[in-house]
Parts: structure tokens; C-alpha cells; sequence
């Protein structure tokens, strides 16, 4: 919560004058600075004249409506709060006062203990409202400015060089410090799938660009998510999700890496249609995302963590075939299953022996 800095300016809007008078008598003190204004009319002057954090006012006036003066407020002074009064027990105004964007609904008669408690309460949940919009609009910034600063960079690739590629998710694994060359190992597990599924020529390099740059959107989810060393509470989840869209959108504006993009955006949908962002299932997914997502899975399981240790191979593809027909397209879980394990291994081995590339796109991420 933000600190006060200055007393919070109430701004009371009730046609009936004595209940106007005792809400400013309530709010008077060192805490708030109370006006009191007997119409809409006055009320939309008084906001035009000077800031208030919060409007307090009557549903029933004459003129304007309260519910009227809210939506006016919204739309023309959305930094200033608002909490609906009104006399009348009503569920169905409270639902509807609370959709236009009051942050509380007071009955009266009201004690006046009471009110002060719940202004100071509307008051607050403004401030983590506005506290939130800010970190969004910051976040949506810092989002954009890297995808324009990486767009660059990739937009002078032209040939998208393998040398080049394999500097930026250098650099991409680096942030992430728990997956030390994983979108080489990934790449080169769904390049063996595919090619024996019989995806060869340029469709083959897309598909292996694809699993290269799968996690390239990662690079819009701030550190304090993409690192937590914890579980991820429901909004760091969304968040997190926004990764394959914002991915689609980088690789969108480079037109050597256009075709994978496809592959970046539907890497997490599942073909039982439970994944995201789309929903997708079956056939709807491409064949390089229903590739790579075993092929990812993989990597996955039998990778050390700080935490855990990788599960075997046989326990892999134990938890592989399970999921047949569920996460995975069926066809390539057989195709997987029919690779010995010692493939694998020799292609994780010839990945871990690969020397780094330099991390020439650290700067932008």
C-alpha cells in the first residue's frame, strides 16, 4: 500500500442537506478534507475545479441520477474513487453500482463510526487498483520497448544464420538459470521426431526454428515471475500464459522467422484441447507444436533441477505414453517409443558437448 502523503479529499454529493452536513462533520479531521455539493450538476464542477480521491453520493437526486453521476465520473475522472448512498435496501442497486465501478454501497440510516471504517476501506482497495493499472501500463511498456529492441535485432538477421540463433537462446536459457541449454537439447529431440515422421527440407528448419525460439516470449514476463522460486499465485499464471502470444507477435514482424511463429504460439496447447492460449486439440494443433510438446516434455523429465533430480529414461516414457491421446498426439508418442533410449542420450550428450554460443543478445534481454 502506498503511503498518504496528504489528506484524502472526500467529496460528498447528497441532495438531503442535514445528511450531507453530518457526512462532512464524520470525515472532518486530520485524516480527510470533507465537501459537500447538493447535485450532480455541482459535483461534476467541484471534480472539473480540484482533484478528490473519493466521491461519496446519493443514488436517488434530482437531475442527474446518482448512478448516472457515476458513470460520468468513470468515464471523464477515472483517478477518483467513488461510493454509492442511498436509503433504500436494494440488492439489485448495490450490483448495479458495483458494475459501474463503486468501490463500496453504504445503507443509510449510517453510523458514523461505521462510514469512516468503510472510506477508509474504498480508499485503500483504490489504491491497490491503481497500484495494479500501474504495474500493468509498466509492464505492457517494458513488454513492448524489449519485443521493438529484439525485433530490431532479429529483423537484421535476414538468413536467420544457425550461429546467430543459437547466441539469442543462449541468452533466452541464460535468464532462466534452471535451463542451461534446454532449447538446444529441445530443438535437436524434435528435429529427430520429425524427420522420422517424415518432415524434411524447409518445413524441417521451420520446425527446428520453431523449438529453438519456442520460450522467445518469455522475454515479456518480468524476472520476479519467471523466477520465482515458489509456486505461482492465479494472476502470476496469467501472466505467464501471455508467453506464447507475445512470442507469435516477435517472430511475426521478422520474415525469415514469420513460418515458425505458428509453432511459438500453440507449443502449450494440449491435443485433448486443454492447453493454451487457444484451446486448440487434435489435428487443429500444428504437426511441429505436437512434436516439440513431447519432445519439450522429455527434456523436461529428465533434466536436473536445483530441487529435484531428472527422472530416468524409463520413467519418461512411461509418463510419455500415459499421457497419449491426452497432451500428446498419439502418432508421436509412437514414433517416440520406437527410439531407442541410447539415441536420446547421444543426442543430449552431442547438445551438452556443443560450445556456447556468445550471449550477444544479452543487452536486449
Amino acid at each position: 500500500m502506498l503511503p498518504m502523503t496528504h489528506q484524502q479529499r472526500i467529496l460528498v454529493v447528497d441532495d438531503d442537506e442535514p445528511v450531507r452536513r453530518l457526512l462532512c462533520e464524520c470525515l472532518a479531521g486530520e485524516e480527510f478534507v470533507a465537501v459537500g455539493v447538493p447535485d450532480a450538476r455541482s459535483a461534476l464542477k467541484a471534480i472539473g475545479e480540484d482533484a478528490y480521491d473519493l466521491v461519496v453520493c446519493d443514488v436517488k437526486m434530482p437531475g442527474m441520477p446518482g448512478l448516472d453521476l457515476l458513470a460520468e465520473i468513470g468515464n471523464s475522472y477515472p483517478d477518483a474513487g467513488t461510493v454509492m448512498l442511498t436509503g433504500c435496501d436494494d440488492v439489485g442497486m448495490a450490483v448495479s453500482a458495483m458494475r459501474v465501478g463503486a468501490l463500496d454501497y453504504i445503507l443509510k440510516p449510517f453510523d458514523p463510526a461505521e462510514v469512516v471504517e468503510r472510506i477508509r476501506a474504498a480508499l485503500a482497495r483504490r489504491r491497490r487498483s491503481r497500484e495494479r493499472a500501474l504495474h500493468m501500463f509498466l509492464l505492457e511498456e517494458t513488454v513492448s520497448r524489449r519485443t521493438v529492441d529484439l525485433t530490431r535485432a532479429l529483423s537484421s538477421l535476414h538468413d536467420a544464420s544457425q550461429a546467430t540463433l543459437g547466441a539469442l537462446v543462449a541468452a533466452l536459457d541464460a535468464r532462466e538459470r534452471e535451463t542451461h541449454a534446454h532449447s538446444t537439447r529441445v530443438s535437436d529431440y524434435t528435429v529427430h521426431l520429425a524427420g522420422l515422421l517424415g518432415v524434411a527440407g524447409e518445413e524441417l528448419a521451420v520446425v527446428q526454428r520453431g523449438a529453438m525460439l519456442h520460450d522467445i516470449g518469455k522475454i515479456g514476463i518480468s524476472d520476479s515471475i519467471l523466477l520465482k522460486p515458489g509456486e505461482l499465485t492465479e494472476s502470476e499464471w496469467v501472466e505467464m500464459k501471455r508467453h506464447p502470444r507475445i512470442g507469435e507477435w516477435i517472430l511475426e514482424g521478422v520474415g525469415a522467422l514469420r513460418a515458425a511463429s505458428g509453432i511459438v504460439l500453440t507449443h502449450h496447447e494440449r491435443f485433448d484441447g486443454a492447453g493454451y492460449p487457444q484451446n486448440l486439440a487434435g489435428e487443429e494443433i500444428p504437426l511441429g507444436a505436437r512434436i516439440f510438446a513431447v519432445a519439450d516434455s522429455f527434456d523436461a523429465m529428465t533434466s536436473d533441477r536445483p530441487y529435484r533430480r531428472g527422472a530416468s529414461y524409463g520413467e519418461a516414457r512411461a509418463e510419455i505414453a500415459r499421457n497419449s491421446a491426452r497432451q500428446f498426439d498419439p502418432e508421436v508418442v509412437a514414433c517416440f517409443l520406437s527410439v531407442a533410449p541410447e539415441v536420446w542420450e547421444g543426442i543430449r550428450d552431442r547438445a551438452a558437448a556443443r560450445p556456447r554460443q556468445a550471449l550477444e543478445f544479452t543487452a536486449v534481454l
